[in-house]
């Protein structure tokens, strides 16, 4: 049985990109965010088994918004998506309590991931 998504990516095309990988594996798309304010928002809404989250996004970017969404809900599963491959963000995704951080064209990884959570 698949889990419910929220996607969160300030880019319209890889959320759909990102949507229709996890629908492929029968994953349910509950959410899209453009930002971080209207994530946090949309989970404490939608209440989704898991979040996709980019980093950089106009408003509120995905660590603020992690963090908030984690102070709502301890129990929340975050997975970072993201381009930017540098150590620094990687921990920073950790110390949140992100449940992963991977390149958001790592399809295959992504999946694998999701499946373990």
């Amino acid at each position: 049985m698949g889990k419910k998504i929220l996607i969160v990516d300030d880019s319209a095309i890889m959320r759909k990109m990102i949507g229709t990988t996890l629908q492929k594996a029968d994953h349910e798309i509950v959410g899209e965010a453009k930002d971080g304010i209207d994530a946090v928002e949309q989970y404490k809404l939608l209440k989704p088994d898991l979040v996709t989250m980019d980093i950089t996004m106009r408003g509120m970017d995905g660590f603020t918004a992690a963090g908030e969404i984690l102070q709502f809900d301890s129990n929340a599963r975050i997975v970072f998506l993201s381009n930017l491959n540098q150590a620094d963000y990687i921990e920073k995704a950790r110390q949140l309590g992100a449940k992963g951080y991977m390149n958001k064209n790592s399809t295959e990884e992504i999946l694998e991931l999701i499946e373990q959570l």
